[in-house]
């Protein structure tokens, strides 16, 4: 290697991958000076036995540089010239070449340990990835007004949060809204009948009480009765030209629904701002004034549309009523969101069904240069999209009278059926009745989130109590307790585990240690690849890997009175921290004593 030094403040330069790919950047500089646009191509290693990770550019450099006069002969005597212009570092132990110039890396075992115990005293938020965005958008969960939140909205909630989360861990400064649909067509018939039930206007929660069923009974008077529909279609014209009365009708439908979404983002641990459909109407005509001037909007058929290159059906942003549209609204949200709010990323996250909805207005966006047109510039758009819950049927997920199921009905039974199991395994005696309930909640509504969140998030997945409340596999309940199990040998020690951090060594002899420890170190890129990607169950499969590393090591390396002992609490410990953030980015509580 050469004999500069390339300096890597480790505190605040990202992840493990990131910090190679530096490196090897440094080399790539000295070896091909007139390629000034080569990246660093670092992954890591398939088979252990090679090293770690490997560096991928001798390949493609050689394609780049034959012909012009170059020096080297063939791809392989670049690998060997990076791994001869690379600057000293204490992060590589050693290099070698494989094949056709791929150079595998094999990392400093002691570099290892020292990052695990640098990571143990200054916190994991050490560990943050480096992401190239400052502020993002995350729309997601968006309930309809009127109308309970079904185990569909479950998934968007879900990934939606687990998006945020992993984008705050990485600093990145993120707006969490709820686009609830509290506008349109369906409000006239809302409030109409909201006046025939309440004449004088003293409406209360207990009266209207299932607002699902209130809703239900206006649609069939909607349907059945042609007068009522006439009046219902004014009401919506009163609503949307400000008069106060249908404004409070209105206001008080929003309220009470309202209540209802936040029983379940409590349960959920889940953040939101709502920032509805009526929030973004008096920016539409501003919008379509834009786009209008990129001569974007064409009349066809009496509406107003914009045609999308490759696709059949045009966007219609103005129905032939006049009346605006979910295209109209998405359009106004959009360019507030990059022009007010200054978002750099905005992720939308609904069901597949709307994937083509999002890509048309995206479109339209870069055409009027809103967003630019190649997709790895920033700003951008992404529609994160998500697959059906399945029945055990194979079908859509319902209760025996065809009705979709009610989220807090699900959540509630995941709760109950975990306190059951803690009753039988004895727990009532043991613990407090507040402990009980806070462990039956944290594994009841973990095991839904991780069921949901370990799937790739394009596929349907099917809904199944037994299975994700198993404590084998791959279900949060073996998660849990897994990091339950970590925290027992801790205190089984009786050390103090804070006083260790500050006195003992960690060091990585054993081989299983070294597998566990270069595992950990991974996280930050994990974290940064699932963020990428918008693909949490990435970080899922990471979270399970970890726990199975764990196992092997705590199997064949003994920790409690052992000559290791200290540096095996140490690393037991650092295990125990990553699980306690894997677990936050999924948004499940962590189980301490099981």
């Amino acid at each position: 290697m050469a004999n500069h030094v390339v300096d890597l403040d480790q505190e605040n330069f990202g992840s493990l991958k990131q910090q190679i790919a530096k490196i090897f950047e440094e080399s790539l500089r000295l070896t091909v000076p007139d390629e000034l646009d080569v990246e660093p191509a670092i992954a890591s290693c398939q088979n252990p036995k090679f090293g770690d990770y490997q560096c991928n550019n001798a390949m493609g450099l050689w394609s780049k540089v034959k012909g012009k006069g170059t020096q080297f002969k063939g791809p392989q005597p670049i690998g060997q010239a990076i791994i001869k212009n690379l600057p000293s570092s204490e992060i590589i132990d050693s290099c070698s070449i494989a094949g056709p110039g791929f150079v595998n890396v094999v990392l400093s075992q002691k570099w290892i340990a020292k990052s695990i115990q640098r990571m143990l005293v200054n916190g994991i938020e050490t560990w943050a990835p480096k992401l190239p965005v400052k502020r993002a958008v995350v729309d997601f969960s968006s309930p309809n007004i009127a109308k309970e939140m079904h185990v569909g909205h479950l998934r968007s909630t879900i990934i939606g949060d687990t998006l945020a989360r992993m984008l705050e861990y990485s600093n990145v400064n993120v707006l969490r809204r709820n686009h609830v649909g509290d506008w349109g067509t369906q409000f006239g018939m809302l409030i109409e009948y909201l006046f025939e039930m309440f004449p004088n206007g003293q409406v209360n929660d207990q009266a209207i009480g299932d607002l699902e069923a209130f809703y239900k009974a206006s649609k069939q008077r909607f349907d059945s009765d042609p007068a009522f529909k006439e009046r219902a279609q004014q009401a919506v014209v009163s609503l949307q030209g400000g008069e106060e009365r249908y404004r409070t009708a209105w206001t008080h439908i929003c309220e009470i629904s309202r209540r209802g979404y936040e029983r379940v983002y409590e349960r959920l641990g889940v953040e939101l701002e709502e920032k509805g459909e009526s929030f973004y109407n008096p920016y539409i005509p501003g919008a379509l004034e834009l786009l209008s001037k990129h001569g974007l909007i064409e009349e066809s058929e009496g509406a107003r549309v914009i045609f999308i290159e490759g696709k059949n059906i045009p966007l219609i942003v103005v129905k032939r009523d006049g009346g605006y549209n979910y295209a109209s609204t998405d359009l106004a949200a959009l360019w507030y969101r990059l022009n007010e709010e200054k978002a750099e990323w905005i992720i939308y996250v609904t069901d597949v069904g709307q994937r083509e909805h999002f890509e048309m207005v995206f479109m339209a966006a870069k055409r009027a240069g809103w967003l630019p047109a190649e997709d790895n510039k920033y700003p951008k758009a992404s529609h994160v999209g998500f697959g059906l819950v399945l029945g055990e049927d194979g079908k859509r997920f319902r209760t025996r009278s065809t009705e979709t199921v009610k989220l807090v009905d699900l959540l509630d039974e995941a709760k109950s059926r975990c306190k059951t199991v803690l009753i039988e395994r004895g727990k009532a005696d043991e613990w407090t009745e507040e402990e009980l309930d806070r462990t039956a909640e944290a594994v009841g509504y973990g095991a839904v989130k991780y069921a949901d969140l370990k799937n790739n998030r394009t596929t349907n997945y099917t809904f199944n109590f037994d299975q994700m409340l198993n404590d084998k596999g791959n279900t949060a309940v073996y998660l849990l307790y897994a990091h339950a199990r970590i925290c027992s040998i801790i205190r089984r020690s009786g050390k103090d585990i804070e006083e260790l951090k500050k006195v003992g060594t960690l060091e990585l002899a054993h081989s299983d240690e070294r597998v566990l420890g270069l595992h950990l170190l991974q996280f930050a890129e994990i974290v940064e690849e699932a963020s990428t990607n918008l693909l949490p169950n990435v970080l899922c499969e990471y979270l399970y890997n970890l726990s199975e590393d764990f196992t092997r090591f705590y199997t064949n390396c003994q920790v409690v009175g052992s000559a290791e002992e200290t540096s095996r609490l140490l690393l037991c410990e650092a295990t125990a921290v990553v699980m306690r953030k894997c677990f936050h980015l999924l948004g499940i509580t962590p189980v301490y004593k099981i």
